[in-house]
C-alpha cells in the first residue's frame, strides 16, 4: 500500500466533504444559488431613470452559465447573488437587497442622477 501523502489526503478530504455537503443540502436549494430563470423581468422608470432586468443563458463578463442581467438606462449593471440569496451591484457593493429590482433601484439612488458608467471587462 503506498503511503500516505498530504496531496493524497487533502484530496481524500476534499472527497468526503463535497460528497457530505451534495448529500446533506437538498436539490432544489442546492441549485436556487444559480437559478435566476425563476426570478421575473423588470422594465419600469424609476427616479427618472429606466431599470430593466431579465434572466440571461450565460456568456458576458462574469457569468458562467444562467445569470441575471440589470440595466440602468441602458448600460448593464454588474450584480451578483450572494450565497444567502441577497444581491449586491457594483453600486452598491455593500448594502445587499433581497431582489435583482432592489439592486437596481438602490444603485439609481447610489448614483443621485450621475450617469452609470460601462463597467470594464478585465
Amino acid at each position: 500500500m503506498p503511503e500516505l501523502s498530504r496531496r493524497r489526503a487533502l484530496t481524500a478530504a476534499a472527497a468526503v466533504a463535497v460528497t457530505a455537503h451534495s448529500l446533506a443540502v437538498p436539490a432544489a436549494s442546492a441549485d436556487s444559488g444559480h437559478d435566476h430563470g425563476s426570478l421575473p423581468s423588470f422594465d419600469e422608470v424609476y427616479k427618472g431613470r429606466r431599470i430593466q432586468g431579465r434572466p440571461v443563458a450565460g456568456g458576458g463578463h462574469h457569468r458562467h452559465g444562467p445569470g441575471y442581467a440589470v440595466f440602468v438606462d441602458g448600460v448593464e449593471l454588474h450584480v451578483m447573488r450572494n450565497a444567502d440569496g441577497t444581491w449586491i451591484s457594483v453600486v452598491s457593493h455593500y448594502d445587499p437587497v433581497p431582489t435583482p429590482r432592489a439592486a437596481a433601484r438602490a444603485a439609481v439612488d447610489e448614483l443621485r442622477g450621475a450617469p452609470l458608467l460601462p463597467f470594464p471587462a478585465n
